[in-house]
This record gives structure tokens, C-alpha cells and sequence, in this order.
């Protein structure tokens, strides 16, 4: 899975504007475009991850908030 703004090593926060680097990984889907199992991703800084998760939350469409070093480690067991 690709992650988002991932470019030499580098990850950068999701968040409109924010050019901190990542520590979190919001896995979400829209269940109205994507199967169940399908995961898109959202970088995230400390001082947006929950910024980030209430919005996905209440839409429904967050799934889990893993810490980057861990996604990265899952992702390459895969």
C-alpha cells in the first residue's frame, strides 16, 4: 500500500497546509466507493491526528490509527 506524501524517506502530515513530518497513519475507507477491506491512508503530525481522525470519524470512514513505525513494519511483512 502506498502511503501518502511519501517521497525519499520523507512523510509529511495530511493536514491542509501542515509540512510536519508524520507520526501517525490514519487507515480509513468510504464504504459508498471501496470494498470493506480496502485501505487509504492519511499521514498525520501529533497536532493533527486527532483533527484528522474526528473528521473521518464522523463520516464513518475511519478504521484504525496505527503509529507510522508500525504500519511501515506490517506493510513490509505483507
Amino acid at each position: 500500500m502506498n502511503l501518502p506524501n511519501v517521497s525519499e524517506n520523507v512523510t509529511i502530515c495530511s493536514a491542509k497546509g501542515c509540512r510536519a513530518d508524520a507520526v501517525w497513519v490514519l487507515a480509513w475507507n468510504n464504504p459508498k466507493l471501496h470494498t470493506p477491506d480496502r485501505r487509504k491512508t492519511w499521514l498525520a503530525c501529533e497536532e493533527h491526528r486527532e483533527h484528522l481522525s474526528q473528521f473521518l470519524g464522523v463520516r464513518g470512514f475511519l478504521k484504525d490509527v496505527v503509529k507510522l513505525e508500525e504500519w511501515e513494519a506490517t506493510q513490509a511483512e505483507g
